[in-house]
């Protein structure tokens, strides 16, 4: 899993983080296909610092949309997409 991946999994969210927009279904199904294809510990650790950096690099982002988006898609991941979040303590 690289932050490419992510970022190609999330790119049609950035409207709807910038909250310009509505939730679209293809931003949902990036979430799903990014839990899915983060199966290990290592994964998952990658792809939230990837999340995290992009929410960062990217004007304009709500950060109560980007923690609310995974339960909107009906996604249970195991860390909140959050400056403040340490990636590293993600299982």
């Amino acid at each position: 899993l690289s932050c490419g991946d992510v970022a190609t999994q999330m790119a049609s969210c950035i409207n709807y983080l910038r909250g310009a927009g509505p939730l679209p279904a293809a931003c949902c199904n990036g979430v799903k296909n990014l839990k899915n294809s983060a199966t290990t510990t290592q994964d998952r650790r990658t792809a939230c610092k990837c999340l995290i950096s992009a929410s960062k690099t990217i004007s304009g982002v709500n950060f109560g949309l980007a923690a609310g988006l995974p339960a909107k898609c009906g996604v249970s991941i195991p860390y909140k997409i959050s400056p403040s979040t340490n990636c590293d303590q993600v299982n």
